[in-house]
């Protein structure tokens, strides 16, 4: 948030690290023009009417007697050329007040959008210059609606993000504290081209942040993609093993010996890998919900 009128901050309306609303006042500042020259102005738009309905009358009048030839076509150039000025000078004081106004109008800095605000860079009787260049009055970051930006790989994208842009497709992240994946959200953006160095595109998440624990600049584990609930085998991930081009899991039967048995595999979710083939389920089975790639 910057200035946009030049002057001294009269007064800061909030604490560091306060969340606001949008449109509430952060900032007052006093500009160094505006008061003093306001008023001029507004003189001069309700004095300058005056002059210019003299002019006016003088004009018709000289009109008259031109008609009549009672004066010559000079003396009515000179009154036609008057009221032309009185009229000039009356927009232009009217120009100087609307401008006066839309200044005075600034020295109200509000929070154009809710958020959590971070520190007053600068406080009361400092002075403030306007411009892209101005030093910062402060920062504010929204918090709810959240984004959050990442890279997917080919396979995720040509599975979940090259359909059709009105479909809604999910997103999960986790905290760098959590294991899981605890907050829901949907994709709100996917870039135009593919990175061909890595192989990624960057996409774009959305996230409800009613309680304001996620905040710009956090690292979170994102995924992508996923179904409806359905019964599934699964297996630790690291039971599943490899032997050569096959996939393979050790299994106890009734009688403690153990089987080699060769199975297909399918989506993992967190620490669990879905068994699509080669296993048959013999006790209650975990619903299970496919997930897409993992990214960072």
């Amino acid at each position: 948030m910057r200035p946009l009128v030049s002057g001294a901050v009269v007064s800061v309306h909030f604490h560091d690290g306060a969340t606001v609303k949008k449109g509430r006042i952060a900032f007052h500042d006093r500009p160094a023009s505006v008061p003093s020259g306001s008023r001029p102005c507004n003189g001069a738009t309700r004095v300058g009417g005056v002059p210019e309905r003299l002019f006016g009358d003088g004009l018709g009048r000289a009109l008259r007697l031109l008609s009549d030839n009672a004066i010559a076509k000079r003396d009515y150039d000179q009154a036609l050329n008057a009221n032309h000025e009185a009229i000039a000078a009356v927009k232009a004081a009217k120009a100087a007040l609307e401008a006066a106004q839309i200044n005075l109008g600034y020295t109200a800095v509000a929070a154009p959008v809710s958020g959590r605000l971070s520190r007053a860079g600068l406080t009361v009787g400092n002075i403030v210059s306007a411009g892209v260049n101005a030093p910062l009055l402060t920062t504010l970051g929204s918090t709810s609606p959240i984004y959050a930006s990442f890279e997917v790989d080919e396979q995720t994208y040509l599975r979940f993000l090259s359909q059709d842009s009105k479909v809604t497709v999910p997103v999960s992240v986790g905290l760098a504290k959590e294991t899981g994946y605890s907050r829901q959200g949907v994709i709100d953006s996917v870039d135009n081209r593919l990175n061909t160095s890595s192989g990624t595109i960057r996409a774009r998440a959305r996230f409800d942040n009613t309680d304001g624990v996620l905040v710009p600049g956090l690292c979170v584990r994102a995924r992508v993609g996923g179904g409806a609930p359905h019964h599934a085998v699964l297996v630790n991930d690291a039971a599943a093993q490899t032997d050569q081009d096959k996939k393979f899991v050790l299994l106890v039967d009734k009688e403690n010996k153990v089987q080699y048995r060769e199975v297909k595999l399918g989506e993992q979710s967190q620490s669990l890998r879905a068994i699509a083939g080669g296993l048959r389920a013999l006790l209650t089975v975990m619903p299970c919900r496919g997930t897409g790639s993992s990214a960072r």
